[in-house]
């Protein structure tokens, strides 16, 4: 096949729709590196990171997926591909709402935890765990998963729904 330059430059053909990708998830990158640059900096003159490793990672997240909807967009076969993909998005919605249940619970009860602070990072917890009453510091609040660490410097790892609906007991700061 002899391709010319502009089947290279217009989205409605195949190899257009190939260079114009390779672009998107380029920029989409591009843009989820300056995001986490931009909130690493910020963090430097915060108090209280919890909320920034959150956001951090959600508008990572949603660089990508304005990265594909504007792909879709501009790309004429897949804009097709979007109308009838938005006609049957009730049916689609109710399916993976019920497939990730859990997935979206943590989600939620991520937002949650960020909203209501019932901990920060850094701190000194205990919490109950398969293995009985564990102490742990909080390294991380994540969108769906807590990350801490006990004394001997095992990672214990809980969902936000498990955090969000069991007891913790904060304890003061090691002198």
């Amino acid at each position: 096949m002899n391709y010319s330059f502009s089947d290279f430059v217009n989205p409605a053909t195949l190899p257009g729709a190939v260079v114009f990708g390779v672009v998107f998830l380029g920029l989409a990158l591009l843009a989820s590196r300056l995001i986490h640059l931009a909130v690493k900096r910020s963090m430097r003159h915060a108090t209280d990171p919890t909320g920034f490793y959150f956001v951090d990672q959600l508008l990572r997240v949603l660089a990508f997926i304005v990265a594909i909807i504007l792909y879709a967009q501009l790309v004429p076969p897949l804009r097709s591909l979007g109308t009838a993909l938005l006609a049957s998005v009730s049916i689609a919605s109710i399916v993976v709402g019920l497939a990730a249940t859990s997935t979206l619970g943590n989600l939620i009860a991520g937002f949650s935890l960020l909203l209501y602070r019932p901990f920060r990072v850094g701190e000194q917890v205990q919490l109950n765990t398969p293995k009985g009453l564990v102490t742990a510091v909080i390294d991380s609040l994540t969108l769906g998963y807590t990350l801490l660490h006990d004394a001997e410097d095992n990672e214990i790892i809980v969902p936000n729904s498990v955090m969000a609906s069991v007891v913790i007991i904060r304890l003061p700061p090691k002198q």
